[in-house]
């Protein structure tokens, strides 16, 4: 109700109630004063009426603000309660707004917390921005974030953000350079998602960026070390592919260019032999049979270095591999190629492993002719292969009591054609441990022995699967 229409209307209220009793009366005096009194009285009521719709609308007016902030700044429910730093009885001053200890936090994040508008521009960037990028939060406002990345990056960034806020995407994630004020390119990674108003009808985009520069650079680094080895691999591969060619070249040579020198010398020193007879003194006789033993001993050289090329390029064929049944046949063949001695032969059952089987074959085969051959002296004679674990891995042992060798000389043990005893003592071509060295690394594992002269030797290996 309006302060005038309230006045007038008690104005009324007061002449119909005193007007016929002072009519009756003749009294028109008391009329009048009757009229003065229900003016007053309204001026009155009016004044209250005024004075309290003015307090109603300003109440009224406090609420709506108060909804209108909860709208804009949903979070200020959820948010702890911040002590003012204000001192008691002092009033708050336009400097020290509500909302600014929030800011603070804000702030203090080492991330980069932004904001565009529904077109793409910042519109709101924390104090972190500055530190990554260089410029300064006034410089960057109402600027595309494309504006401050690598131009290699700027179209990825720009269709992304666009997708964003055309509602096709909801969310993206991405690794950006970023172009700082000096010139300096960093990494960072953004991680950003479309944020719409409660009606739904405006959008903008809201997410992180944060530094990465120091993993890509890690990343970088291993990635070109992972280029610089498959480099330094490819290379080594070309050279041993090299070597092989060369090895397989000299393979086929040996194998075919010396042969035939060698049968063409035995050849016609049998047939010297045979024509001259009797003719032919002691020592001529025994200058054509060191000539004869000489080439044969050439040839067995020449078969072994074959062996020994065959067993470093054929590939790798793993199965399951009895190596008790393979020790088995190649005793029987040496029982079979010497049937006049006397060995004792112990060899432990079911011993089984997961590796080539034809190099298993000449691994066992080299060993035990060696024990068979150093014991060729020896009284009872003993030979045995078995196996014991050590660590958690399988060792394996070919044993004999033959006549060993001085440790000092072990490290030539294993290098072809090295040899510990005299050719007339014990013969031998110096070639069949340095195939087994090879055979037991193509298997991942490693040999080695022990031995005493006079004593015999004890061989033991173990195999990488």
């Amino acid at each position: 109700m309006s302060f005038a229409p309230a006045c007038r209307r008690l104005v009324a209220a007061g002449l119909l109630l005193s007007a016929p009793a002072a009519l009756a009366a003749g009294d028109t005096r008391q009329m009048t004063l009757t009229a003065v009194a229900f003016l007053f009285a309204g001026l009155l009521a009016g004044y209250l009426l005024a004075s309290r719709r003015s307090q109603h609308r300003s109440r009224s007016g406090q609420a709506q603000a108060t909804t209108t902030s909860e709208r804009l700044t949903p979070a200020a429910h959820a948010a702890p309660a911040v002590k003012s730093s204000t001192p008691a009885g002092e009033a708050t001053t336009p400097e020290d707004p509500p909302h600014q200890p929030y800011l603070e936090v804000v702030d203090s994040v080492h991330q980069v917390l932004f904001r565009t508008d529904g077109e793409g521009r910042l519109v709101f960037l924390n104090d972190y921005w500055n530190a990554l990028s260089g410029f300064t939060v006034e410089q960057s406002r109402l600027r595309a974030l494309c504006d401050f990345l690598h131009p290699d990056d700027r179209t990825r960034a720009r269709d992304a953000l666009r997708d964003l806020l055309s509602g096709e995407t909801d969310a993206w994630s991405g690794e950006l350079r970023l172009r700082t004020r000096g010139g300096e390119i960093r990494w960072i990674g953004v991680d950003c998602r479309r944020v719409t108003d409660k009606a739904g009808g405006d959008a903008w985009v809201a997410g992180t960026l944060d530094d990465i520069s120091s993993r890509k650079i890690a990343e970088l680094s291993l990635r070109n070390l992972n280029q610089e080895l498959e480099a330094r691999v490819r290379a080594r591969t070309a050279e041993l592919e090299a070597a092989n060619s060369e090895l397989e070249a000299f393979s086929y040579s040996v194998s075919h260019d010396l042969r035939a020198p060698l049968r063409a010398i035995d050849g016609f020193a049998r047939i010297l032999a045979e024509e001259t007879g009797d003719r032919l003194e002691a020592s001529e006789r025994d200058h054509l049979e060191r000539i004869r033993s000489a080439a044969e001993r050439m040839a067995i050289l020449i078969d072994a270095m074959i062996d020994l090329a065959t067993v470093t390029r054929q590939p790798l064929r793993r199965d399951t591999v009895d190596l008790s049944q393979l020790a088995e046949t190649v005793i029987r063949e040496l029982h079979a190629e010497e049937p006049e001695r006397v060995v004792a032969v112990e060899i432990t059952r079911d011993l089984v492993v997961n590796a080539d089987p034809a190099l298993m074959h000449v691994l066992l085969d080299n060993l035990l002719r060696n024990a068979w051959k150093f014991t060729s002296r020896t009284p009872d004679a003993r030979i045995s292969f078995g196996a014991r674990r050590e660590g958690g891995r399988t060792v394996f042992c070919v044993e004999d009591n033959g006549a060993g060798f001085d440790m000092h000389y072990a490290n030539k043990l294993f290098k072809p054609f090295q040899r510990l005893h005299a050719q007339h003592d014990f013969p031998g071509t110096g070639i069949g441990l340095a195939t087994i060295q090879r055979i037991i690394g193509r298997h991942d594992g490693r040999i080695w022995v022990d031995a005493e002269p006079g004593a015999g030797a004890r061989f033991s290996f173990v195999l990488g699967h």
